[in-house]
């Protein structure tokens, strides 16, 4: 088989207890959706939906049509998939043929769901996600009356599955009244289902932030997304937690991802020579730099040039130059048995020493999610113990 440049490794051992820890933080009575969104976060949807399905997850959240169609293709037959975003016209027969919940944010839709599903004579699952105070998608007060009569009138064809909405920032307390606010927007469709006796089988609000801060937001089930992967949505939800658990630090989430590269080619330096492009780097001294065969292109940032770091043997190599489109160089000056060949990692573990995507996402002003998001579905990825 011919190698790829890089490759990651995913720990199911970590993924089981993550998700042992949302359950326990949401009570037995929530229902858990996995969030695999963004090819996983990065993570590969074909490996990490089995991983999840090992670690009792039967419940998973996309942005598409495309994603769910990924899901698909790997998940059991007793797991259900959930679009939250785009589904076009076009692919509605599809996801109902296939029995996929659906979100309706646009009074328009339910028409024209409701033709397919006749037509295709079998129900259509949807879940209306209603405005908040968001602004992204949602069904506005003013229409959410109306959704609820043609529902109610087509209920043979239309499956009320779920009733929901997207806080707004619940991973900062600066949010807390918008926050709020929302709550008490969402709670006022509840109210109207209620009166009309048309409750949903599921009601859902919070994602990661919101289902550990906010636990009168969790209802009957969340949409799990960073934090299965074994981050924290933020510093304020670390420390929430903190407080709530009564402890000074907690190791309590774990990371799945580890990404590996091999050393590519090794070269002597001499002083005052300048490594890679342009003049970004000139050696001080006389060094040894070895070439890492990834960059850019590979999902390994740019703005990590002269500031990064790799671990080889153990220890932290510095990234010397301009990360380029395919390749990179670090500095073994300090690293003398370094050789041709010999593994290096990128994000992760070795020996004592850690590389974490926080060091990548601090330096660069990126979100956890948008550096782990970017890595190339070409990476084949592993499942480890």
């Amino acid at each position: 088989m011919v190698r790829h440049s890089s490759r990651i490794e995913l720990s199911q051992k970590a993924l089981t207890s993550n998700i042992n820890f949302v359950r326990k933080k949401i009570g037995p009575k929530v229902r858990l959706s996995s969030v695999v969104k963004a090819n996983a976060y990065g993570h590969g949807i074909d490996p990490f939906v089995t991983m999840a399905e090992k670690a009792g997850v039967r419940h998973f959240s996309v942005a598409s049509a495309h994603e769910a169609n990924e899901v698909m293709a790997c998940k059991n037959s007793s797991s259900s998939v959930m679009i939250m975003g785009i589904l076009y016209d076009v692919d509605i027969a599809w996801a109902i043929e296939n029995e996929i919940e659906f979100y309706i944010f646009n009074y328009d839709r339910l028409p024209k769901v409701k033709n397919i599903a006749k037509a295709l004579g079998k129900k259509a699952i949807i879940h209306l996600e209603v405005e908040t105070g968001a602004n992204r998608t949602g069904l506005p007060k003013e229409d959410f009356g109306k959704a609820l009569t043609f529902i109610k009138r087509n209920r043979s064809l239309i499956q009320f599955e779920g009733l929901c909405s997207h806080l707004g920032g619940a991973e900062s307390d600066s949010n807390k009244f918008k926050v709020d606010q929302q709550h008490k927007r969402f709670k006022d469709f509840i109210k109207l289902c209620k009166s009309r006796k048309m409750l949903p089988n599921y009601i859902h609000l919070a994602s990661s932030a919101g289902s550990l801060v906010y636990p009168q937001m969790r209802y009957n089930m969340v949409r799990a997304g960073v934090i299965q992967y074994g981050f924290w949505p933020s510093p304020d939800v670390y420390y929430h937690h903190l407080d709530e658990t009564n402890k000074s630090s907690d190791r309590a989430l774990k990371r799945i991802i580890t990404w590996k590269t091999d050393i590519m080619d090794l070269r002597d330096v001499p002083r005052g020579e300048f490594i890679g492009y342009g003049t970004a780097y000139q050696a001080q001294q006389d060094m040894r730099i070895a070439v890492m065969p990834l960059g850019y292109s590979n999902g390994y940032p740019r703005a990590q040039s002269n500031r990064g770091h790799v671990l080889i043997h153990g220890k932290k190599a510095p990234i010397t130059g301009l990360i380029n489109m395919n390749v990179f160089m670090v500095d073994v000056s300090n690293i003398p048995d370094a050789e041709l060949g010999d593994e290096v990692v990128l994000v992760g573990r070795q020996k004592n020493s850690v590389i974490r995507v926080s060091s990548f996402t601090e330096s660069v002003n990126l979100l956890n999610n948008e550096m782990l998001s970017r890595l190339p579905s070409a990476i084949p990825r592993t499942v480890v113990r």
